[in-house]
């Protein structure tokens, strides 16, 4: 699947926290439904053999919906489930590794300032997820980035980037001409009793992002 800038605007992260009797094939294809445009499948204590049939299952879900599937920091699921891309940080897999193994795919990396944030477009990153920008309890050891400095890192960095940390339908307004691409959420998606119409609401507060 061909990036576009686009594909960034509402970028749904998974996270077993909130099922709620859901499976969360269930809940990613409400987002997909709600217009989320890029999923990304993260998975932290799921083994191999799950996440790999997982991944293919999820893919097949979201090309149904033409969206992009990411998948967070495994590189041997990303091939081998052929995704559309892969999530690194900055203490995951090098870039250089990654497009070796994994080429004419799509690589995000998650930065937390302008050094990062240059480092990683110069490697070759398709994107980047800048963060925290809001306090969050996905990631609890973090410090937020400043809106000031969000927006000096989007006027310097060329390649689209995505705010990333704590973002909810309340907050989002202060992200308004700050130069993003778009916003990556977990649970001011999947912490919802309507998934669907949670997705549409924040979606429709994207209208500033071209």
């Amino acid at each position: 699947m061909k990036f576009t800038k686009s594909m960034l605007k509402l970028y749904a992260v998974t996270d077993r926290s909130w099922l709620n009797g859901d499976t969360l094939y269930q809940q990613v294809e409400k987002a997909l439904k709600g217009g989320v445009t890029m999923v990304q499948l993260r998975e932290k204590n799921l083994g191999y053999e799950q996440f790999l049939q997982e991944a293919i299952e999820m893919k097949a879900l979201c090309h149904r919906y033409h969206v992009p599937l990411i998948i967070n920091d495994n590189l041997e699921v990303a091939i081998n489930s052929d995704a559309d891309g892969i999530h690194i940080g900055q203490d995951d897999i090098s870039i250089d590794v990654v497009k070796e193994r994994f080429p004419d795919k799509i690589i995000g990396v998650t930065a937390h300032n302008l050094k990062e944030a240059n480092i990683a477009q110069e490697n070759g990153a398709t994107y980047l997820g800048m963060g925290a920008i809001f306090s969050t309890s996905t990631k609890t050891n973090t410090t937020p980035l400043s809106i000031n400095s969000l927006k000096e890192i989007t006027s310097i960095i060329h390649i689209p980037i995505v705010a990333i940390g704590g973002i909810t339908y309340d907050n989002v307004d202060k992200l308004k001409n700050t130069g993003i691409a778009g916003i990556a959420v977990v649970s001011a998606i999947f912490h919802n009793d309507d998934i669907v119409s949670s997705t549409k609401a924040l979606l429709n507060k994207m209208v500033y992002i071209e």
